[in-house]
This record gives C-alpha cells, structure tokens and sequence, in this order.
C-alpha cells in the first residue's frame, strides 16, 4: 500500500502540511490528514481550518502505512509531541523502517519518539538544542535513512521532494517537478 499519513493537531503549519499532503497525492501516494482531537476539523496556526480524513484513534494498523509526516508550527509541534498515541505511532512506524518526516518544530516529536539519536536532522533555526542526541545540520533538507527533515514553510516543497524521491523513486520525482514549474523557478533564479 502506498499510504503516508499527515499528523495534525491544533496550532499546525498549514503552509507545511498542505504543500507535503498536496504533492505526495499528485504522485499517486494516498494521503490520510489525521486529528488529533475529537473532530476532522483543525484548525492550523494561522486560523485556516482543514478536514481531515482520519482520527488518530481511526489507524488500526500503521504497519499498513509507508510513513508518517510531522508538520511543524506552535502550538501544534508541542501538541503533537504531547500526545502518547502520536509518540507511539511515531515509534511504530519507525521500527518497522518507515518513513519518517518532520520540519520546522516537528522533530520535537521525533526526539520525543527516540527516533533520532544519533541520525542528522535539521529543523526550524532555534529547535537544534531540542533534539537532543541528533546530529544536526543546516541544510535546507536531511535525509538520514528512513528519517527526513527539513527547515520550515518555505522548505516544504524540498521536503516534499525528498519524500517523494524515498518513495516513489526519481521519475516520479522528474514528472512532478515539471508539472508545478519547479524546474523552470530553479533555472530563473540561476539566470
């Protein structure tokens, strides 16, 4: 099955999350948006409120899925961290050699889970003593085996693409970069 979920709690970054949910399901990945409250509907940090597909007590078998996408924002990075069933899921997923993305805050929830010691991470600017046990890098993107992270709102597209490349593999990755103009936004700011 090629099912990736998308964690969201109150307080998320919506620019993060859309844009990874958006691109992983025009490469033909299916994407199941998650709650973790009560509802479908959460509400993002910046006030735009999304439906989800799923609650978090919905998943019954996360082996069933490839991976698991953490998006960052406050206060829902903290959230996230401070649900057991989202660090559980988290540590699941990862010792079935899983994805696992995070950007921004996120990988505070990585840290929480364990997932990250002594693997390289990157995150949003001021998060890097947080991660404690990490390696952590500045690059815009890091991939350390089945753990990807990234920097923040601006990042999430090269998030997205590093996703997709773990998952679906470069011709995939080729054709959705043609279709959204990437390639052509990358060859201006060179010109």
């Amino acid at each position: 099955m090629n099912k990736v979920l998308v964690m969201l709690a109150k307080g998320f970054e919506e620019v993060e999350a859309l844009t990874v949910a958006d691109y992983l399901r025009r490469t033909g990945i299916e994407v199941n948006m998650v709650s973790t409250g009560k509802d479908l509907q959460v509400e993002g940090a910046h006030g735009i409120k999304v439906v989800c597909d799923i609650t978090v007590e919905d998943i019954k078998e996360p082996l069933n899925y490839r991976g698991v996408f953490i998006p960052g924002g406050l206060p829902g990075a903290t959230n996230l961290r401070d649900d057991a069933r989202v660090i559980d899921l988290v540590r699941t997923l990862a010792d079935g050699g899983k994805m696992i993305a995070s950007i921004c805050a996120g990988p505070i929830v990585l840290c929480k889970a364990g997932v990250i010691d002594g693997k390289k991470v990157t995150s949003y600017p001021g998060f890097a003593r947080d991660l404690v046990g990490a390696v952590y890098k500045e690059d815009l993107v890091v991939r350390d085996g089945n753990i990807i992270t990234s920097r923040g709102p601006a990042t999430a597209v090269y998030l997205a693409m590093e996703m997709i490349k773990y998952l679906q593999g470069e011709e995939k990755l080729r054709e959705l970069r043609k279709a959204i103009l990437l390639d052509l936004v990358n060859e201006k700011k060179r010109g």
